[in-house]
């Protein structure tokens, strides 16, 4: 199986929609709920991508596009490997001052209507799986069970001596980050000595967070169960994401290319949304419940 790792599309935009020398016919996806909440009905295996548009609902910052800086820096100037090795103490203190955060969120109406989404089909004997690229737990803090987290999860730990991966919850996560991480671009402090810096209770080795950087390879047991689900769906929803970092770009197009129904759910088009058989505009919490539930 190929190692995929995350990046995201050259240029932010993904290029022609081709998919295993599929080209896909451009139409106008249509908004009729109706018609949509029969292919919902008929549906046995569904799949749900989420991504950070849900988490923003919520109150999280994705740390994209103009204004998503971490004092002067994107997202991905900290969230690589590169990054670690040269300043851990700076890319621990940008990842507590998410964690400390996202401690203070709670799901939103979206989150909770894919959790009682998924229950209710469970109860019909129907399939349905999250997918997600978000790495705060929202979706199981909603009830959500068994979700494939395709970029790690913000609340667990892997030692980078030993190898071995934990739940972290505490707070802060060591002591010589008290106080520390604020988002004022202006504030400069002296590095955390690394010696300070989380560290493995088994071997004392210096701990990161457990998620996916850009050019690090996926997990590749969750990226073969998700894969598995999609192959294996006959409906994918499509929710808060636009589809730019890969692989996870490639999942709907990919569903689509092979005759399956897909329902985009976001604040605006993407390119990949003529692609699509329904498209819902408007936020996810306002569009998914009556869809969902209704």
């Amino acid at each position: 199986m190929r190692h995929w790792a995350r990046r995201i599309r050259p240029g932010g935009f993904p290029g022609p929609s081709l998919i295993s020398g599929l080209t896909l016919t451009t139409t106008r996806p249509s908004s009729d709920s109706s018609a949509f909440k029969a292919q919902l009905a008929q549906a046995q295996n569904i799949v749900i991508l989420t991504g950070a548009g849900v988490s923003a609902e919520s109150g999280i910052p994705t740390f994209r596009g103009p204004g998503g800086l971490w004092r002067t820096y994107q997202a991905t100037d900290l969230a690589t490997p590169q990054a670690f090795q040269r300043d851990p103490s700076l890319v621990w203190e940008f990842y507590h001052y998410r964690r400390e955060l996202m401690a203070t969120k709670a799901p939103n109406p979206a989150h909770r209507a894919l959790a009682q989404f998924e229950t209710q089909c469970e109860g019909q004997g129907r399939s349905c799986r999250v997918i997600t690229q978000n790495i705060d737990g929202l979706h199981q803090a909603a009830g959500s069970q068994d979700v494939l987290e395709l970029h790690g999860a913000l609340f667990r730990v892997r030692c980078t001596a030993c190898g071995v991966e934990t739940a972290n919850h505490d707070s802060p996560i060591c002591p010589a980050l008290h106080g520390r991480g604020q988002p004022d671009a202006h504030r400069s402090e002296p590095p955390i000595p690394v010696a300070s810096l989380p560290r493995c209770v088994d071997c004392g080795g210096l701990l990161r967070p457990a998620v996916v950087w850009f050019g690090e390879n996926l997990n590749p047991e969750v990226f073969r169960r998700a894969h598995q689900a999609v192959d294996e769906c006959d409906l994918c929803l499509v929710v808060g994401t636009s589809a730019l970092v890969y692989p996870a770009a490639l999942f709907a197009p990919g569903v689509a290319a092979r005759g399956a129904e897909v329902a985009e759910f976001n604040i605006e088009p993407t390119a990949s949304t003529s692609d699509y058989g329904f498209y819902f505009e408007g936020p996810c919490g306002q569009t998914l419940p009556p869809l969902l539930l209704g």
